[in-house]
């Protein structure tokens, strides 16, 4: 296998990768712990669980957008 192709198909597995780790962490946490679902009033815990959903966003959309902005050479 050429070395661009192969730097290309492990882009796109990083990429999957990293957004389902970080997805699956942010449901889990969200579902599992009932982080999620404000019932009677807001607490610390769900203020807490909404800003590390918006931040791991934020983190994982910036490195995909870094690792994508690297050119590929496919001329050599």
């Amino acid at each position: 296998m050429e070395p661009v192709v192969k730097e290309y198909l492990l882009r796109i597995v990083n990429t999957i990768a990293i957004a389902g780790l970080c997805l699956m962490l942010n449901i889990i946490a969200g579902i599992k712990y009932e982080l999620a679902f404000v019932e009677d009033h807001l607490q610390w815990k769900h203020v807490a669980f909404y800003s590390f959903l918006v931040i791991s966003l934020t983190a994982m959309t910036l490195y995909i957008i870094k690792v994508w902005r690297k050119p590929l050479d496919f001329e050599q």
